[in-house]
């Protein structure tokens, strides 16, 4: 079996924050870049970066500026939703980070690649439009017909609205307090030839296009969860049984019990894994299967992928026959 190659970070350093935009109740728009104002690597819609934060927490935020049409730009943009609720990471982002700062930043990334068609069907809730501008810009540049429609409580706390609005009729802003919920199947509709549909938003926004799309044609439909999937089964369930996980780039052999991921367990025993949320959803930790059936139990590889069976998310996977030998 070919080892999948790991999918390492174009960039690994320290980024000046050249601007900081209040653009909706509790969303902060920030343009990232280097002091000099020289090119960052390329990158394509739908693409993430890591922001490694001095606390230790590492959170990604989806690249949502101008795409030039080589692909480069010396100012990554990205939008920072305050969440009371989450780990910290955000908060701390909105109450240190200020025009001037620094961040440590690796990537990109990208896991929610926008493919070829002649019609795109988009769907944003929240803070989930950020993948989705750069989006809009590829279909509109490549002639594509396409549409949005873009939800959230209110009005004031939609990002990005008014720069949505230059594309006229195309954009439905649907604020939940003046309009209720978002009307999936009016915009949907039903699956038609070359059609794709993406969307990115709160966990039930998405689990609703995904049933709405259970019968359209494998791959229509792309997501990008910012939680993991409901259902998720993790480590440290009561039926889960230790494993054993050969790492043959550094010839050693590790029994990972129930109460420990594989990355937790690659990480006590040396071996650095670039990693992330630890959820299955970020996709930094994946890594290269040469051997063994995989348990996938990630929010983000395809069922094409998954039966591929040469990569998994070490942070929430496991092996489904007790053994498996990865190249790590």
């Amino acid at each position: 079996m070919t080892p999948v190659p790991r999918r390492e970070a174009a960039f690994d350093g320290t980024l000046v924050v050249l601007s900081r935009q209040d653009v909706a109740d509790g969303v902060v728009s920030m343009e990232l870049g280097t002091r000099s104002g020289e090119p960052m690597p390329s990158w394509q819609p739908g693409a993430h970066i890591d922001v490694v934060l001095p606390t230790g927490v590492t959170r990604q935020y989806s690249l949502c500026g101008p795409l030039d049409r080589a692909g480069n730009t010396a100012r990554w943009r990205i939008a920072v939703l305050r969440e009371p609720d989450g780990r910290g990471g955000s908060q701390w982002i909105h109450d240190h980070v200020q025009e001037g700062g620094e961040l440590r930043v690796r990537g990109p990334r990208n896991n929610f690649p926008l493919r070829p068609a002649t019609r795109y069907l988009f769907v944003g809730g929240g803070i989930g439009i950020t993948p989705l501008l750069p989006m809009l810009a590829e279909a509109e540049a490549a002639g594509a017909e396409w549409s949005l429609l873009y939800g959230g409580r209110t009005r004031a706390s939609m990002a990005f609205v008014p720069e949505l609005e230059g594309y006229g009729e195309r954009v439905t802003v649907r604020p939940q307090d003046r309009y209720g919920l978002l009307d999936l199947a009016g915009f949907l509709g039903g699956p038609a030839p070359s059609t794709l549909v993406y969307c990115c938003g709160p966990a039930g926004l998405i689990d609703a296009v995904e049933a709405h799309c259970a019968t359209w044609p494998a791959g229509a439909l792309n997501v990008e969860r910012f939680a993991a999937a409901a259902g998720q089964q993790s480590a440290g369930t009561e039926e889960e049984q230790p494993i054993e996980v050969e790492l043959r780039a550094s010839g050693m052999t590790l029994t990972v019990p129930p109460e420990l991921s594989v990355l937790n367990a690659v990480g006590q025993a040396g071996i650095p894994v670039l990693s992330s949320c630890e959820e299955g959803i970020c996709g930094s930790c994946e890594t290269a299967v040469l051997e063994g059936e995989v348990d996938h139990r990630d929010s983000l590889l395809t069922e094409d992928e998954r039966a591929a069976n040469d990569t998994m998310l070490i942070c929430v996977s496991r092996a489904r026959g007790g053994r498996l030998v990865l190249d790590l």
